[in-house]
């Protein structure tokens, strides 16, 4: 429906606060540019103009709203990634001043029968997204703070907080948190789906974490829930599915250690398969990787290094050391790198040395698609490594649209996370204990250029698959691309299925938030 799109007209940045809202409909009325918007917006099939009007006045001033061919708009809409058919497309931009504001947006959406798409930092990039296609964006943006429970065992954060506020927050009163890694996501964005961190093999993941949380549901309802409420479980895993959450408290903990050290190994391409075999053999071990050691390693095209293929560049990050302890790094030492790089630190470095900082290439919205096709593997097949590799080889050569990808593994301690009985949450894969994704990156062009990297993707995908001798893919619902399975994102067992599609139907019967992810 992009009829709305051809009624607005161009102006600044709007708050209600500068509004003259009409006290009743009157066909005679002039409305200024925005008002006009606001109102074709009611005036959507189904809408009940009396109550869009009656809630519209009670937005808190500070409410600002946006709308297309104005430069505040293209701000508050910008993805991170950018696949063809796959990106949202909304009408009104309006970033809510409180909580309240939150829940009357919610019905008025619903009043007028409008979709809506609440959102943080926008790095979502999973396809199922497209299917948003006109309408309203909630920017969360306003909703940003973080308080410290008087007794220092938990904090409230707000929906809208980013990852980075949180840390640095934290930080500064001797206090940490499970987070996600990227400094410039949003603190709510990962913990949705999950969330993996740092932090986890002492404690769990993200939605571990959780306390209680305020959530505005599908019916407009702003409601209290903590582990008493059925609502609870599907929070924690695939709780992009049930509303928007305006604030959640959450445990947090001393800092124990401040220093942290890495070690940066960079190999070519030969090294690949003897380089993941030593993974198993001297990180993962079986399943029981330190809970003070977390092992990344990238491969990218660098061609002043290598011009042949890409390099991999491998992580080896210890807690509570100023250098990691050489019983980690000798055996990876003994392969033969390029070069070995060592740095020392506190956590707060930890993002910046694997790329992922704030001012990071990966944080920068450049208008690229970027994609990803993740997979959760028990521990590496070192001839499935060198088979894949060889394939990002070949599909990422000079010459390709998709030179500029990325192949990334995660492997994090698991302790914490395994901890938590898995059938507690609807987050499924507990006992998965690397993570999988490349990141195929391109210049959006059309559409045959888009099934072209999907097909890509999934051939990575599916030869780490193989690899693994799993008859089902678990997937990372954060990472995913769009064409996976319910079952894959959110576990094969039939009662998962069942109890989502139950709680679905009690809370949003109308499947109002069914963009990211759909799970039922």
């Amino acid at each position: 429906m992009r009829w709305l799109k051809s009624t607005l007209v161009a102006a600044a940045s709007w708050s209600v606060a500068s509004a003259q809202l009409p006290e009743q409909e009157d066909p005679d009325f002039a409305p200024t540019p925005i008002e006009y918007a606001v109102d074709t917006l009611s005036r959507a099939p189904g809408c009940n103009i009396a109550d869009f009007w009656r809630l519209a006045r009670q937005l808190s001033p500070g409410t600002e709203i946006r709308y297309p061919n104005t430069t505040e708009f293209d701000a508050a809409t910008e993805r991170w990634s950018n696949v063809g058919g796959g990106v949202p497309y909304v009408d009104i931009s309006v970033a809510p001043e409180t909580e309240q504001d939150v829940m009357k947006l919610v019905r008025i959406a619903n009043n007028c029968n409008v979709p809506f798409l609440a959102y943080n930092g926008r790095h979502g990039a999973i396809t199922t997204l497209g299917q948003m296609n006109w309408g309203i964006s909630i920017d969360l943006k306003k909703l940003s703070g973080v308080s410290i429970s008087g007794n220092g065992q938990t904090a409230t954060v707000l929906g809208g907080t980013n990852s980075k506020v949180l840390i640095d927050h934290l930080w500064a009163a001797g206090k940490q948190a499970v987070t996600g890694t990227c400094e410039c996501v949003s603190y709510m964005g990962p913990a949705l789906g999950g969330g993996h961190g740092w932090l986890q093999g002492h404690h769990g993941l993200i939605a571990d974490q959780f306390v209680s949380a305020k959530i505005v549901t599908a019916d407009g309802q702003l409601r209290t829930i903590n582990s008493n409420s059925d609502l609870w479980w599907a929070l924690k895993g695939a709780g992009h599915n049930f509303g928007i959450v305006t604030s959640v408290t959450i445990k947090i903990f001393p800092i124990v250690h401040t220093n942290w050290a890495i070690t940066t190994l960079m190999y070519t391409g030969d090294k690949v398969e003897a380089l993941y075999q030593a993974a198993n053999d001297y990180l993962l071990q079986n399943g029981t990787q330190p809970v003070d050691i977390i092992n990344w390693s990238y491969w990218m095209n660098i061609p002043p290094i290598d011009p042949t293929g890409p390099v991999v560049e491998f992580y080896i990050i210890q807690e509570g050391v100023t250098a990691v302890d050489t019983a980690y790094t000798a055996p990876f030492i003994a392969l033969g790198p390029i070069s070995v790089t060592n740095n020392t630190g506190t956590y707060k470095d930890v993002s910046s040395w694997v790329g992922i900082s704030l001012d990071g290439p990966p944080c920068q919205k450049t208008g690229a698609a970027n994609p990803r096709f993740p997979l959760y593997l028990p521990e590496y097949n070192p001839s499935a490594m060198a088979e894949v590799y060889e394939a990002f080889k070949e599909g990422t050569n000079s010459s390709s649209p998709f030179a500029n990808s990325l192949f990334m593994f995660e492997g994090y301690s698991m302790q914490g996370v395994k901890a938590v009985d898995t059938a507690s949450t609807a987050y499924a894969f507990r006992e998965d204990n690397l993570l999988t994704a490349p990141l195929v990156q391109y210049t959006p062009g059309n559409a045959a250029l888009d099934a072209q990297a999907q097909a890509f993707g999934n051939q990575l995908r599916n030869i780490l698959h193989a690899g693994s001798g799993r008859s089902q893919k678990h997937i990372y619902l954060n990472y995913a691309y769009g064409d996976e399975t319910k079952e894959e994102m959110y576990g094969h067992e039939s009662w998962r299925s069942a109890k989502l599609l139950q709680l679905k139907d009690k809370y949003d019967s109308r499947r109002r938030f069914n963009f990211y992810g759909p799970a039922a």
